[in-house]
């Protein structure tokens, strides 16, 4: 499974990496817009945002582009370890249960 996160902390960027992997995931971190986020997104299976962290502009651009691509979106209102192993966990289990996350 793919994993899209944007926002959150710089320095937390290899930590989040990790946790990802714990869950079987691979993960592309985006704490901050450098360019055009849609072309580097890719497809992921989720897409995670910080929404503490993360501008209003980004959030509308990413979001519009999961929207068009049909990613589901978890929005987790802070950036902690704690708050990405929840939203990852929850996610599993909806796609366990075979509904959809969003």
């Amino acid at each position: 499974m793919s994993v899209v996160i944007v926002g959150g902390n710089e320095r937390m960027a290899g930590q989040y990496e990790s946790i990802c992997r714990e869950h079987g995931c691979k993960a592309k971190v985006f704490t901050k817009e450098s360019g055009s986020l849609k072309k580097k997104m890719g497809s992921p299976d989720l897409l995670i945002l910080f929404i503490s962290t993360v501008s209003h502009k980004m959030v509308l651009s990413v979001t519009q582009e999961a929207k068009k691509n049909q990613i589901p979106v978890a929005r987790v209102l802070t950036s902690s370890a704690t708050a990405l192993r929840a939203a990852l966990s929850d996610h599993i289990q909806q796609i366990g249960k075979g509904g959809a996350v969003g």
